[in-house]
């Protein structure tokens, strides 16, 4: 006889699969339900460099990035995971001067002018950086051999999912906008551009740009995905023609090998931005989204924390 679910995890994407995978690895029966296969999730449309973290102990975001460096370290061990410790530039306009944080990362290591790439400041670091057509599929047979289930099913009411299972957990990004009622998310546009890589092995990335358009570049093997742009309240999920040209225009400007690379593909995603995540009960369901660019980052630190609401249970008035 099937046991009896505790938990509907309602969303396939990176906070959906790693909440239901610590769940499942601590006992409880899962089901991940989610509209779209994990690898055609806006997850899927990322670098994804996890890292560095920033805020202070108190922001919840820079405490789950913290909690999570442990663990992508460990899984750049595994081969399977898609995930390895990646050498990189992070360079920013912002500044004159490397602030003084920067000197404990991992790898860090000054640069020559020429190497920032004809920005003001840049240092050299060493941070995970997952490969997400496999990185995602890794979570969705991690998953699957701890005993959870991933389902195919679009919800159109969370509620569905409490028939079937005592506590539903929202992980649907922003789709939460109208499934939760809430009117805080909004969407932040993503678009990549993908190249074949012409013999890079180290990324650039942007900091301090805020919204709008970045410049970055992150090789997985034979291709390369530059970035960046990020279009706050934008729905549309259509690639812009002149967004994809800024980016090859930048990144060659930075990397010089990116110049003339064949474009494979153009990638959107909508990213849930709020201001700030949210990880509550309500009666029953546990919100757990609005993690903005950052979900891959933060994703093992916060469902640390959505494990140890699921297990204590919704509160006494629900």
């Amino acid at each position: 006889m099937a046991r009896d679910l505790d938990a509907v995890v309602v969303g396939g994407g990176v906070i959906g699969l790693t909440t239901a995978i610590r769940a499942a690895e601590a006992g409880l029966a899962v089901e991940v339900w989610t509209a779209d296969p994990p690898t055609s999730t806006t997850s899927a449309v990322a670098g994804a460099m996890i890292g560095p973290a920033f805020g202070s102990p108190g922001d919840p975001m820079f405490r789950w990035a913290v909690a999570s460096d442990p663990v992508f370290r460990s899984l750049a061990a595994e081969p399977t995971t898609g995930v390895r410790i990646a050498r990189g530039r992070l360079v920013s306009n912002a500044v004159d001067d490397t602030p003084p944080w920067a000197r404990a990362l991992p790898g860090y290591a000054d640069t020559t002018p020429a190497e920032r790439a004809g920005f003001r400041d840049g240092f050299w670091v060493a941070l995970p950086v997952a490969d997400m057509r496999v990185y995602l599929p890794y979570l969705a047979a991690r998953l699957a051999n701890s005993g959870g289930r991933l389902v195919a099913r679009r919800v159109a009411a969370l509620a569905e999912g409490l028939e079937a299972a005592p506590a539903v957990v929202n992980c649907t990004g922003v789709a939460a906008r109208q499934l939760a009622g809430d009117p805080l998310v909004r969407p932040i546009k993503g678009q990549h551009v993908i190249v074949a890589n012409p013999g890079l092995d180290t990324f650039l990335f942007e900091g301090g740009m805020g919204a709008g358009t970045w410049t970055g570049y992150f090789p997985h093997g034979e291709r390369v995905v530059l970035g960046g742009y990020a279009g706050d309240g934008e729905w549309s999920r259509d690639p812009d023609p002149g967004v994809t040209e800024g980016i090859l225009a930048r990144c060659a400007a930075a990397e010089p090998r990116l110049a003339g690379a064949e474009v494979v593909g153009v990638e959107v995603g909508l990213r849930p931005g709020r201001e700030t995540p949210r990880l509550e009960w309500d009666g029953r369901l546990l919100h757990h989204y609005g993690h903005g660019g950052s979900g891959v980052t933060v994703s093992w630190g916060a469902a640390a924390d959505a494990l140890a609401l699921l297990q204590a249970g919704p509160p006494d008035d629900a």
